[in-house]
């Protein structure tokens, strides 16, 4: 099992509580103010950290119109991309006022970088981990610029096959990375929970001996509460202020309320998954008494037969188990027994081994 990892001053792992991160992306809406009280609200919802993207539209693609360089489906269906990431990208003159406003509140905040200059810009902002988003998953002199930090690395694995995971981890473990936690994704927005291919999650972690986790793109919470139940040690969700605000992520993105609830679901998830236990639960032994046993439900005197018609398998439990009853049937009573009294061995001429 892959060991527990750090990112500032808390834990991640199969010990530990779900690290939960909201993805603010574009919704910020190119606005710096909303990108501030995004940052608060992440914090009043109680998730662990937040994170962002660090690109230009030119350090992501190029300016041009051919048609490989249009979306075609989905939420973005005809846009440019050049203009897509022109509308979504976080000005790398607000990096430096949003990592303070998230150190003052106590927050922690990453991002995920785009090219090597967006990791040096990360590096002199103190950045505590690194995210690889799913498409840049094949990049892997990124990957390999990013592992020289020695910071951890959270990967996301959204269209990547087998041989590019392996490609991936294999790149980040040569160039010197030791903390690294994989996300499994479906890069679709939203993504159909019939997608979601959960069970990947514990194939990641089994063949590559990393944390593993979640990069969830449906609506709601449901999907990463179970992905929680199924071993994900991190989930990441994008998340805004209102999906009525608009914005290019904001169709798939929770709401402050929806985030407080993930925040809430995944510790409860965590903490029923428990371990195998066939044993009384403390608080089941406080009613285990009301369970059923044998009693004497008709006075017996002293060598008088038991009988289907003076003993009987009633609550509470202080008895003798219901499973002795039939052995019990013919034999005498070694004393006089009265109404109500639960039943024992002593009471049995003879007594009985249980």
């Amino acid at each position: 099992m892959a060991k527990s990892i750090r990112i500032d001053n808390c834990s991640i792992g199969p010990e530990h509580p779900p690290y939960i991160v909201a993805e603010m992306s574009a919704n910020h809406n190119g606005n710096i103010e909303r990108a501030f009280r995004i940052l608060d609200a992440v914090k009043a919802a109680g998730a662990n950290a937040v994170k962002i993207q660090t690109y230009r539209a030119d350090t992501i693609t190029i300016n041009h119109s051919a048609p490989e360089f249009i979306v075609r489906g989905g939420l973005w269906d005809g846009r440019q991309l050049y203009d897509l990431y022109e509308e979504a990208y976080t000005p790398w003159d607000w990096h430096g006022p949003i990592f303070d406003h998230a150190k003052k509140i106590g927050l922690t905040i990453f991002s995920s970088p785009f090219d090597p200059t967006a990791v040096d810009l990360l590096e002199s902002l103190g950045a505590p981990a690194y995210k690889i988003a799913s498409p840049e998953l094949i990049d892997l002199p990124l990957i390999k610029c990013v592992a020289r930090t020695g910071k951890p690395i959270i990967m996301s694995t959204g269209m990547a096959n087998l041989e590019e995971i392996s490609e991936a981890i294999e790149a980040a473990r040569s160039a010197g990375a030791e903390d690294i936690v994989v996300l499994h994704c479906t890069s679709a927005y939203p993504t159909d929970p019939k997608e979601s291919n959960l069970a990947t999650m514990a194939e990641i972690a089994d063949r590559f001996d990393v944390l593993t986790g979640l990069s969830d793109h449906t609506p709601g919470t449901t999907v990463p509460a179970i992905a929680i139940a199924l071993g994900a040690n991190l989930i990441e969700k994008h998340f805004t202020l209102s999906r009525s605000d608009g914005g290019v992520d904001s169709a798939f993105s929770l709401e402050p309320a929806e985030l407080a609830e993930l925040v809430q679901a995944a510790r409860i998830a965590k903490v029923a998954v428990g371990h195998p236990s066939f044993e009384p639960t403390s608080s089941e032994k406080k009613v285990l008494k009301m369970r059923r046993s044998l009693y004497v439900v008709s006075p017996i005197s002293k060598g008088e037969e038991f009988t289907e018609s003076n003993i009987r398998s009633i609550r509470p439990g202080l008895g003798m188990k219901p499973k002795y009853f039939e052995q019990i049937l013919g034999r005498r009573a070694s004393r006089n027994l009265q109404f109500g009294e639960p039943l024992k061995p002593s009471m049995i001429d003879g007594g009985l081994d249980v």
